[in-house]
């Protein structure tokens, strides 16, 4: 900030404060990082139009300029002038080549909206937030908020509109657009579907994009955004597309080991299984949110997602579902990407795969799937099953695996079987065999397969042979293993008991070091409870199976279940950060105290008593 005219340093936390948070915020997973991200269409648009109808000479007069402007700026820094041009460089020197009428082609090609259902009571509180967003608008003319209204009238009774509004240039404020009045409350089903359906009717055009708001764009992916959109004109088989799939950029690997797995995984899912997702198998259901939907064809099928509580919990499949089962058709084009960010912290990491395990739980329960089932033909249904459900269902029959393998032989070792089975000792190397083929699938060998095949498509085969074997020195394996019994346990769960539940992940700056027992609340009943009982087994076993004379034997039968004992046990602590600083874990450990012995009154929060929090951990059980 020297060069664009910062006098002394303590003038950024007051002139330049704004700056500042920009920057900070453009390294974040914020909102005006997918707000400038997105706005690059806008800049496309004109940069297309301007070249479309730009002369020869137009084009030339504008190079020339922008040479020059460029020549002064580096003129101005040397000589360590403060430049006040070289602040709002980019922008004047494009406005300098554009005649005018690009502008209006851009507004009317391109609209953004954004979802802000609590933006009226924001303004109302005077919260800050609402300034930020006004912020947003006032520097970007094409973008729009849309925001829920709630009028109260009479005495109980409120009135609710879906508001529309944008920032006017020329008066200088935010001026409503559209007000339509809604039947009732907006928030009957999941909270983001129907933030998406109360706004999909401020939208223009033919095809619509959903962003979430932990994304981003780049410009050189915004000019090619014309070339995606002809791709409606080209069958797909017999039919045109509804759905074009496009990759997604994942941007946070470089935050840490598990941002790294996590990114590694997504990529190679968001690419190369895709791709095979899309052809030949044909099963492709809409999964990232940059996909372009065909707007009208899903205007006229009841919007592009189901709201229903619970059940549509994934709401960004059951576009797909909807799509499939009437008629449409799901493609996946790989020359343009979007930015995405991931969770990073491994209780981010797993609240995310809690939530889509358990959403995965309730597609098994719903109606779609059992639709689908029915009317697709074998080949494309084994597909089908193998992509969604069956990912989760095969997981957790591998857990349920070392429980059934565990105590089978822990019985067989009490009753005294084992002694008489010593004499052929055949079957136990046959076993040892078939354990350790279940150690492969355990270890996410099978996960990291597309990895390898991706990095090798991307940055050559040694590269990725290389990036594997660092994965396994930063422990990738006791990572996926524990990952796994997340899945599971979310999955059987919600089969079992239902009670799936959006959980907000937050993406905040996660490097910082999670209390022991923040972690335990978050991992007790689905991993430590767990681990604990296979270890107690097999110690028992160890101690009283003639097996366990000879070591070798015990070592080959058991070391993958003690592999993954110490995976669920330790992975919360060996991914926490400075998770074995000393005195990090002395006041840990008084926090922890606290916990159990606070009885707690009424009105006492989980996070505060350990009461409160066993009878939530049980709650489910009661439906």
């Amino acid at each position: 900030m020297r060069r664009e005219g910062l006098a002394k340093d303590s003038d950024i936390w007051t002139d330049k404060l704004r700056d500042l948070r920009l920057w900070a915020s453009y390294r974040g997973q914020t909102l005006s990082r997918t707000v400038r991200g997105m706005m690059y269409y806008y800049r496309a648009l004109k940069m297309l139009t301007f070249l479309d109808s730009a002369s020869e000479m137009d084009i030339r007069e504008g190079a020339r300029e922008l040479v020059s402007m460029r020549h002064d700026d580096l003129e101005s820094s040397n000589s360590k002038s403060p430049s006040s041009k070289s602040l709002s460089r980019a922008s004047s020197s494009v406005s300098l080549l554009f005649k005018g009428h690009e502008y209006g082609t851009a507004l009317m090609k391109f609209t953004y909206v954004i979802a802000c259902q609590i933006y009226g009571t924001q303004k109302e509180k005077k919260d800050p937030h609402a300034d930020e967003i006004l912020y947003l608008m006032q520097n970007n003319e094409a973008l729009r908020v849309a925001y829920v209204d709630e009028k109260t009238t009479g005495r109980d009774e409120k009135e609710y509109y879906s508001v529309l509004v944008k920032y006017d240039q020329q008066l200088q404020m935010e001026v409503e657009i559209y007000r339509v009045k809604l039947p009732g409350p907006l928030k009957l089903g999941e909270g983001k579907p129907e933030n998406q359906n109360h706004a999909i009717i401020f939208t223009r055009g033919d095809a619509v994009q959903t962003i979430d708001m932990n994304q981003d764009n780049y410009f050189e992916e915004a000019l090619k955004m014309r070339n995606l959109l002809e791709e409606y004109r080209s069958y797909y088989g017999i039919r045109k597309p509804t759905i074009l799939g496009v990759r997604e950029h994942i941007f946070t690997g470089s935050v840490s080991s598990l941002a790294w797995f996590m990114s590694a995984q997504e990529t190679s899912f968001v690419t190369l299984g895709q791709r095979v997702l899309a052809n030949p198998l044909k099963v492709r259901m809409h999964y990232g949110h940059p996909d372009v939907f065909d707007r009208f064809w899903f205007l006229t099928r009841g919007g592009i997602s189901k709201a229903s509580r619970v059940i549509n919990i994934s709401e960004d499949i059951f576009a797909g579902f909807n799509c499939t089962l009437r008629g449409g058709n799901v493609t996946h084009h790989e020359y343009i990407q979007v930015g995405k960010g991931r969770d990073v912290g491994l209780n981010q990491v797993s609240m995310f795969e809690a939530k889509v395990a358990s959403g995965n739980g309730e597609q098994v329960l719903s109606r779609d799937v059992y639709r689908l089932g029915h009317r697709l033909d074998f080949f494309r249904m084994l597909s089908f099953f193998y992509t969604t459900v069956g990912f989760f269902f095969n997981t957790m029959v591998v857990v349920l695996t070392v429980y059934a393998f565990l105590w089978g032989r822990l019985y067989l070792a009490l009753s005294g079987v084992e002694e008489s089975m010593e004499s052929n000792s055949n079957d136990n190397k046959a076993l040892g065999t078939i354990l350790n083929q279940q150690f492969i699938i355990q270890l996410g060998l099978f996960t990291a397969l597309p990895m390898i095949v991706e990095n090798s498509l991307e940055h050559g085969f040694l590269q990725a042979i290389w990036d594997f074997l660092t994965m396994q020195l930063q422990l990738s394996s006791v990572f996926y293993t524990f990952s796994m019994g997340t899945r599971s346990h979310f999955f059987g769960r919600t089969v079992l008991h239902g009670g799936a539940k959006y959980r907000a992940t937050g993406r905040g700056f996660v490097v910082e070091h999670k209390r022991f027992a923040e972690i335990y609340r978050l991992f007790a009943r689905s991993h430590f409870v767990k681990a604990i009982e296979l270890g107690l087994i097999l110690v028992i076993y160890a101690s009283h199976s003639p097996v366990a004379t000879d070591t070798f034997v015990y070592i080959a039968l058991t070391i993958t279940s003690w592999f993954l004992v110490a995976s669920w046990i330790m992975a919360p602590f060996v991914f926490n950060p400075s998770g074995f600083d000393w005195l990090k874990t002395v006041y840990d450990f008084d926090d922890f105290m606290n916990w159990i012995w606070y009885s707690g009154s009424v009105f006492a929060k989980a996070e505060q008593s350990w009461e409160r929090w066993w009878y939530e951990e049980q709650d489910h059980l009661k439906g």
